[in-house]
């Protein structure tokens, strides 16, 4: 039956081809739309791991974590210097890490940290930043690049650049007098660190002038003799900045000990903050963008119908100009049960061949394509096997083909049976 229906799909090859493409475009929208959701979910749950807690003015869990991770927005409410250092000193605190924002560099966040960030914030599976090439900062004005930054603006390790004052765009607060040489270039990570500028928290306390270096010989000492740099980097780092931080990053002894810390921190009376668990905040945020989520895959699933919708009209369509070759199977000996599973054969093939399509499809814009789609999208995809949910969506649209195939079976079931039974004259 199988070697029949190709036959017979062979003979009208071009309008079957032409279903099996629409099938084919329709499957791979609605796989597609799932691996995209399953993997941006992943990707977004491994923006940032380690870090157990993250501190911030007082305000709500959702903008303290797109500001401090994700590099959107801008936090009204600052953490004094005071403040820092009283959660550096909280029990079972292990590291801290300090974050400054509100510049940028072309559209590009600014942020100022210390080089401790390089050495424990992760990302994945407790995965570290490395560099491609360069050095993390160890001067004032100096700066490491993320991966996207230094492709788009073709930057390289030498290369000086000036930040603006601002969260983006054009911006006339341009802090001409104190330039940044490119120390180092992260790898990509396929997350916002791609997109940001380190800088020293020194480095943007001397642009605002809020840090003023102990003497400027130390500064052209630096900058000469680098057999001296690690002696200037501790004396300069001995003095404190002046200025106030947009968020702090805390690892813990022990992950249980967040929740005590959180309450303690939310309830500081000297200056109110907001500590935030990533895992949790990252849960809610990805709540709010189900609606969006759930739109994306019903557009799906009504261009799938309307393939399968398309099989159905092209089977029925051909009824008419098949009765002689319905005549003819009926005259070799073909019975109404054979012509019936003719049509399901027919249909299933028909789908199945537009599933490999689309599933060929999609793997290879992800071989290909996969670059393109991170640089211009922001789309980290793997060509990872079909999960579950996948399988799950393919045997869903094979079903569905099969139960519409029913309709032009049965209309040639009759016809096939009523052709047996009336007089030739």
């Amino acid at each position: 039956m199988l070697r029949l229906a190709l036959a017979s799909l062979w003979n009208r090859r071009v309008s079957a081809c032409l279903t099996v493409l629409a099938i084919a475009v329709s499957s791979l929208l609605l796989v597609g739309v799932e691996r995209i959701k399953t993997q941006t979910q992943q990707n977004f749950a491994n923006t940032i791991s380690a870090t157990d807690l993250i501190v911030g003015g007082r305000t709500g869990s959702t903008q303290l974590l797109l500001s401090s991770v994700f590099h959107i927005g801008n936090l009204t409410s600052t953490v004094s210097w005071d403040a820092y250092q009283y959660l550096q000193n909280l029990p079972g605190v292990t590291w801290s890490v300090p974050l400054a924002m509100g510049d940028s560099l072309r559209g590009f966040p600014v942020v100022a940290t210390t080089s401790d960030y390089f050495q424990h914030f992760r990302y994945g599976q407790q995965q570290s930043l490395t560099l491609t090439t360069g050095r993390i900062f160890n001067a004032y004005q100096e700066t490491v690049l993320g991966a996207e930054v230094a492709a788009r603006l073709t930057l390289t390790v030498g290369d000086q650049v000036t930040v603006a004052h601002g969260s983006g765009g054009p911006s006339f607060s341009d802090h001409d007098d104190h330039p940044f040489r490119v120390s180092g270039i992260l790898e990509r990570t396929g997350t916002p660190v791609d997109q940001a500028l380190y800088i020293p928290l020194e480095g943007l306390g001397l642009v605002h002038g809020e840090y003023i270096a102990t003497t400027t010989k130390h500064t052209e000492q630096h900058e000469h003799q680098h057999e001296h740099e690690h002696e200037h980097k501790h004396e300069h780092q001995s003095t404190p900045p002046v200025y106030t931080l947009s968020a702090v990053l805390l690892g813990l002894q022990s992950k249980p000990l967040a929740l005590r810390l959180q309450r303690d921190i939310n309830s500081y009376r000297p200056e109110p903050m907001t500590a935030i668990m990533p895992g949790v905040a990252l849960q809610e945020f990805w709540r709010t963008m189900q609606l969006f989520e759930r739109a994306l895959f019903g557009i799906s699933v009504l261009v799938v119908i309307t393939g399968l919708i398309g099989m159905l009209t092209m089977l029925l369509a051909s009824l008419r100009e098949r009765r002689r070759e319905m005549a003819i199977l009926r005259a070799v000996g073909a019975g109404p049960l054979q012509i019936f599973s003719l049509l399901v054969s027919e249909a299933l093939l028909l789908t199945l061949f537009g599933l490999l399509l689309g599933i060929a499809g999609l793997f290879g814009m992800i071989w290909f394509a996969g670059e393109l789609l991170q640089q211009w999208f922001s789309l980290n995809l793997t060509a990872t096997p079909l999960t579950a949910a996948e399988w799950q969506l393919i045997c869903a649209i094979l079903l569905a083909a099969l139960l519409l195939s029913l309709v032009p079976a049965w209309r040639a079931y009759r016809l096939a049976l009523a052709d047996g039974l009336s007089v030739k004259l």
